[in-house]
């Protein structure tokens, strides 16, 4: 072996070792799921920032061929209304509707909870599926083949977060998919980028740098009915024991 011969397996040797520790242009962000971690996708809801403009509802419908009836959705808008004597209403925010909420003398606190699929790790719906049409991806995200599902409504009924529906025209399952379409091409999902006053995060939990890695950090984040232990991934700031 020459020297020329040599030095040109020394460089490429510095090289690998360095592309490995992820040195290298420093204008190259690292993707997020490199370095051998698979990605793991989530949203963050900061139930604080939510004003219930219902954006999100429209643009989901809109970018995913939603139905236009109010009952079907692949993520909706609940008001949450506590009085002084400790009785809890819910109401949903119809997708379009313009409602003035009149000042009331018995109210303690009202606020605005996005709520969607939360694309559990363990997920019941999966479980349930006897045809395999419910699946999760490697990168977290909970999906539904439409090719393959039979429409049993299985999944329906075991989804304990009531995120899905049996769509009118394919006869199919149907709910949010976090915009896989949109995540695949590196856009953020529809809801979280129409949204006027960022109450939604969108990221990936497995990488530091994510904004919802930070979210995390900065503030301290609930999932919904987390005794049933289905470790959903869509997580929430500024909730209490009143939103189920």
């Amino acid at each position: 072996m020459d020297r020329r011969e040599a030095v040109r397996r020394v460089l490429a040797w510095f090289g690998a070792v360095f592309a490995g520790a992820g040195v290298g242009d420093a204008s190259t962000e690292v993707a997020p799921g490199a370095r051998g971690r698979p990605r793991s996708y989530g949203m963050g809801v900061d139930v604080d920032k939510c004003i219930g403009c219902g954006q999100c509802t429209r643009a989901c419908k809109a970018e995913n061929d939603v139905p236009l009836e109010s009952h079907y959705v692949r993520t909706w808008v609940e008001r949450y209304v506590v009085t002084t004597d400790g009785t809890v209403r819910v109401e949903t925010i119809a997708p379009g509707e313009a409602r003035e909420h009149p000042v009331e003398k018995d109210i303690l606190r009202s606020f605005f909870v996005p709520k969607l699929c939360n694309h559990c790790a363990n997920p019941p719906c999966v479980q349930v599926c006897p045809v395999g049409a419910t699946f999760s991806t490697e990168d977290g995200v909970v999906l539904v083949d439409s090719a393959r599902c039979i429409g049993c409504r299985y999944c329906i009924q075991a989804c304990p977060y009531g995120a899905r529906y049996l769509h009118p025209v394919t006869k199919t399952a149907d709910k949010c998919t976090f915009c896989y379409h949109r995540i695949q091409k590196d856009l953020l999902p529809a809801c979280v980028e129409v949204c006027p006053t960022q109450a939604r995060v969108f990221g990936d939990l497995s990488s530091p740098a994510s904004p919802l890695t930070r979210l995390r950090r900065m503030r301290k984040t609930f999932v919904l009915k987390p005794g049933l232990n289905t470790e959903p991934k869509v997580l929430y700031t500024g909730i209490d024991g009143e939103v189920r």
